[in-house]
């Protein structure tokens, strides 16, 4: 047995009170020690000697009193010297640790000078000994040795957000004092090793974050003690092992983001002591249990990503400590139950991405605390509850992809902080409520593809906070609210596919921050705003399909940013400008069906990103330049239908252009065209060319009717197999409606498109020059 020297002294005391008539005569003894010097260590025959000559003059009661108080020093002098080894030894191990470890940053240069209790990361009880090592984030990398076995008193091993990769060391599961463990953010690989679940003490696992693969290690259901277990984010497969069934005191389960499957076991809903359960991004299947309802201390619900099925339980609405639901992306189906209403601290409910059926219900606008209500992607019909505009904390609504009807609650948005609304591909109808920014919040209102009429609200120009706006393919009318060129965050403004008329307004020119515009399919007037295509984050801007008059602009600013420029089926006359060749990024230049004059612009043959460029039907004269098809991107070139003249250049792209993208122009010869005949007399040679020309617009007509009959077969099959894979519940959320960080558009919005998609989505039917689509 060692003592401490708290122990000794005690001891020390309760000795002398016990004997007090031999304190003078101990006094006599020791003081006759302290002027011999004498020590354990050195002299110990002498000691003895001089021992024996003291007691010799006492009683026997005096005797026995003595050896007890030397016996005494001695375990006490014993101690004292075990317990400086102890710490040596533990320096020693602490310092064969660091030994084999790489620390690239020096966080452990300090290692070395005494005492070691002081080492960065090291923590060590009254008596000196090692209980914790916390060595998170020091990007360390190498081994732990077997030493940290050595270290008896070790509690706790935090080696969090490191570089250590390979096997996970056996010694760090097989050190039985461990309560805490936390290897985390790391490569470690291979198997989980086994024996933690010998650690009888232990409370907190984590080892989220790296790459271990075979099953979960059921040898943990024997630490009943445990209280967090995560290995989120790893490899791990196989079924959630019936053993945690023991673990009683569980709070914290971390699963998600492995290769799990199977049904959820039905021990999981026997552990009440839990708070969260976040197993979602697996491949679970089967039901959500109705034990769930068991869980009365559960706060924090994360199944999504998976193949759950069956109804959502209502027992759910039981928990009332619950405050965030994510179910999201499973195959969850049936109605959305009532007792969800109940959860009076619910902030977060997702239950996007399922087979839902039926209404919302109303009793969702009992949630007082409700900030985020995602349920985009089911088959949901009906209305939006009134009661939903009245939630006072709802920041986001996402309810995109369903089957709703009818309009939103006015109220949306005047009384709450809302953020982000997205109610797009419903069937949804009635007025834009005036009041969705009433708070100064919102940053994306998308609402395309619904039956929305009347105005924008003229508030959202003033709405400061907006970055999207997205509400093509309604019936909204009136004309484009001035100021919204003011908002210095707008990105993007896409109103196409509306019956909004008037003029583009001038202010929107002034903008710094739109990169995406979009006013196509409209019955917009009047020239368009000089500057508008200056604006310096502009990429793409499409005002197709109005009713458009004066030039194209030529006030370019440098365009930097344009990659793609649609004003098609417009009334713009003039010139093309040459400036549009400085716009060194543009990609898709669109400007057919209009009635532009005047030579092609040679210097489009130099445009480094140019590849599609679409000038048919309109009254452009003179010859194509010789080096047009000779430009470094252009993958699809149409200039049919205008009074274009002369020979064919025979140089890259136009060497095997389609001879329809030539079409409708008489005076063209040469090339994949017949040969310009220039010994012939000119009248020969008209006749010549006339005859040509009739056999190609023939064949054109023929192929264009069969291509045409080939794309409506092809268009209602993929009618047919779209509505199949509604049917089934796929693809849901892959198509436009997806209203994700970058959104999903048929029109050039990104900088690196390829040349391919700029061609499907410019052609149509690949007939892009036809008499019929010629401005009258």
């Amino acid at each position: 047995m060692v003592l401490s020297p708290c122990h000794c002294k005690y001891a020390w005391l309760l000795v002398s009170l016990h004997f007090p008539i031999a304190s003078n005569k101990l006094v006599d003894v020791n003081t006759k020690l302290a002027g011999q010097g004498l020590g354990v260590k050195n002299r110990r025959r002498d000691e003895l000697t001089s021992m024996a000559n003291a007691t010799a003059q006492l009683s026997s009661k005096a005797r026995f009193f003595f050896l007890v108080v030397f016996s005494l020093s001695l375990v006490c002098r014993a101690g004292a010297s075990n317990g400086a080894a102890a710490t040596g030894d533990e320096a020693a191990m602490l310092l064969a640790i660091r030994a084999l470890l790489a620390d690239p940053l020096g966080e452990l240069s300090g290692w070395g000078s005494a005492p070691h209790c002081g080492w960065k990361g090291v923590r060590c009880d009254d008596r000196g000994a090692v209980t914790g090592l916390d060595l998170a984030g020091m990007n360390l990398s190498g081994t732990i040795p077997d030493d940290v076995l050595g270290l008896s008193a070790l509690t706790s091993v935090v080696l969090r957000g490191n570089a250590f990769a390979g096997g996970l060391p056996a010694a760090l599961v097989s050190i039985p004092t461990l309560r805490e463990l936390d290897v985390s953010d790391n490569g470690f690989t291979g198997l989980f090793p086994a024996g933690l679940g010998s650690c009888a003490s232990l409370a907190h696992f984590n080892s989220s974050g790296n790459d271990f693969v075979g099953p979960l290690p059921a040898d943990l259901g024997n630490a009943t003690e445990l209280e967090t277990l995560d290995v989120r984010g790893g490899f791990f497969s196989g079924t959630i092992p019936e053993s945690y069934g023991r673990l009683r005191k569980l709070e914290f389960l971390g699963l998600a983001g492995n290769n799990l499957s199977g049904a959820l076991p039905a021990v999981l809903f026997e552990l009440t002591a839990l708070e969260q359960i976040i197993i979602g991004y697996n491949e679970f299947t089967g039901p959500i249990p109705a034990a769930i309802g068991k869980l009365k201390n559960l706060r924090y619900l994360d199944m999504a990503i998976g193949g759950l099925e069956g109804p959502i339980p209502p027992e759910l609405g039981r928990l009332p400590a619950l405050d965030t639901v994510f179910l999201y992306g499973n195959n969850v189906g049936g109605e959305i139950p009532k007792e969800l209403g109940n959860l009076a601290s619910l902030v977060m409910l997702d239950l996007s991405e399922n087979a839902l059926t039926g209404a919302i219900p109303p009793e969702l606008a009992q949630l007082a605390n409700l900030q985020l209500l995602n349920i985009m992607c089911n088959r949901l019909k009906g209305g939006v509850p009134a009661g939903v505009g009245e939630l006072p904390r709802l920041e986001v609504l996402q309810l995109w992809n369903n089957s709703l009807t009818g309009p939103l609650p006015l109220s949306l948005g005047a009384e709450h902080p809302l953020q982000w609304l997205d109610v797009s591909t419903n069937a949804l109808s009635g007025p834009v409520p005036a009041g969705l920014c009433g708070s100064g919040n919102l940053t994306g209102l998308i609402l395309f593809n619904n039956a929305f009429t009347g105005p924008i609200p003229t508030s959202l120009a003033t709405c400061s906070s907006l970055v999207r706006v997205r509400a093509h393919n309604n019936r909204l009318n009136g004309a484009v609210p001035t100021a919204l060129g003011r908002l210095h965050r707008l990105d993007r403004l896409e109103l196409a596919g509306n019956e909004l008329s008037g003029e583009i307004p001038d202010d929107l020119a002034l903008s710094t921050s739109l990169s995406f515009i979009d006013l196509s399919r409209n019955r917009l007037r009047s020239a368009l705003p000089p500057r508008i295509l200056s604006i310096p984050t502009l990429q793409t801007f499409a005002a197709a399909g109005n009713e458009l008059t004066g030039g194209v602009p030529d006030e370019l600013g440098g365009c930097r940013a344009l990659s793609a420029l649609d004003l098609s089926g417009n009334r713009l006359s003039g010139a093309i400008p040459a400036g549009l060749a400085s716009c060194q990024r543009l990609a898709a230049l669109i400007l057919r069906r209009n009635r532009l004059a005047g030579d092609i612009p040679r210097p489009f043959a130099t445009m480094p990103a140019l590849s599609v460029l679409d000038l048919s039907n309109n009254l452009l004269s003179g010859e194509i330049p010789s080096n047009l098809g000779s430009s470094p991107a252009l993958e699809m070139l149409s200039v049919a239908y205008n009074n274009l003249t002369g020979p064919v250049p025979a140089t890259g792209l136009m060497r095997t252009i389609n001879p329809d993208e030539l079409a409708g122009n008489p005076g063209l010869c040469g090339g994949v065209l017949p040969p310009c005949l220039a010994n012939a007399s000119s009248s020969e040679a008209s006749s010549r060319l006339r005859r040509s020309h009739a056999k190609l617009i023939a064949v054109g007509w023929a192929i264009g009717i069969s291509v045409a009959l080939v794309a409506c077969g092809a268009v209602f099959l993929g009618k047919v197999l779209h509505q199949r894979r509604y049917a089934n519940g796929a693809g849901c959320c892959d198509d436009d409606a997806a209203e994700e960080d970058g959104s999903v558009s048929t029109a050039f919005q990104r900088l690196g498109f390829t040349g391919a998609e700029a061609i499907a989505c410019v052609k149509e039917n690949n007939i892009v020059g036809s008499k019929s689509s010629h401005p009258s």
